[in-house]
């Protein structure tokens, strides 16, 4: 075993950030362990934007520590160190020309370039081919992405991803946008992704609790820019908490495994 795999994935420590007289983060500890699936919640303006754009290098902290993989911001090359990261937003997927074709979205993961210009081998190909269809993608590789829903963008970043070989994926709300059945199949898609042997490690950031699959097995609830309780599932999604966090009385409602949060 590598000694990447032996240490944490993500470890931070006291972790502030303030941009004038705003306190966009305050005192964060949080450590994310080699298996473990985490979901990001917390209302607007609790800090979950914040706190994942200074774990990819985007926010300077303030004050405390970063280790990402044992290595440590400030003292290590931190643009080597994102390439480990994947984040999966709206501003990522802004950046995307029209004409692209899933496969070559695709491909571009191989080399970490979005609108790759460059050489196209075959064996790069057949990956990305193999990729698409194992996400069920396939019949859509020379379809553009200005063809593509909502949904099937997901899938094609998503798998893009998984070509770059990330070991952190960072999903920001990425049910955004879709409508109820695109959600429903998208968090399916999304629970078998995590639940596969050698997953990266995913944040999944959202403010909706149903959004949360079992296949995430951890949760880090956040208010007002500090941590309101992080660890497994079972002790973090309760009534009590998510009360604190919204700000409000809420209750859950339990379907099909998964959690409902409803106003009382």
């Amino acid at each position: 075993m590598s000694v990447m795999e032996e240490t944490d994935i993500v470890r931070l420590r006291g972790v502030s950030v303030r941009r004038g007289d705003t306190l966009l983060l305050n005192g964060v500890d949080w450590t994310v362990r080699p298996g473990e699936q985490w979901a990001v919640l917390g209302a607007n303006g609790s800090g979950k934007t914040s706190l994942l754009n200074t774990l990819s290098g985007f926010l300077q902290p303030t004050s405390g520590s970063i280790e990402v993989f044992g290595q440590r911001f400030g003292q290590t090359n931190w643009n080597e160190l994102r390439r480990v990261i994947g984040v999966i937003n709206h501003t990522v997927a802004d950046w995307i020309q029209e004409g692209e074709t899933a496969l070559e979205i695709v491909i571009g993961g191989i080399h970490s370039q979005i609108n790759y210009w460059g050489r196209i081998a075959k064996k790069d190909v057949v990956r990305a081919r193999e990729t698409l269809d194992s996400f069920g993608m396939g019949p859509a590789e020379s379809r553009t992405w200005a063809q593509l829903s909502q949904g099937e963008r997901q899938r094609v970043l998503i798998a893009r991803a998984i070509m770059a070989a990330y070991r952190i994926l960072i999903l920001d709300e990425p049910c955004a946008g879709l409508d109820p059945v695109a959600r429903h199949r998208f968090l399916e898609f999304m629970d078998g992704i995590a639940s596969r042997p050698g997953a990266p490690a995913l944040f999944l950031v959202t403010h909706h609790v149903e959004e949360i699959t079992p296949g995430f097995d951890h949760v880090l609830l956040l208010r007002q820019g500090g941590v309101l309780a992080a660890g497994p599932r079972a002790k973090v999604l309760n009534a009590a908490l998510l009360s604190r966090a919204y700000d409000a009385p809420v209750k859950l409602r339990q379907s099909a495994g998964r959690l409902f949060l409803e106003m009382e």
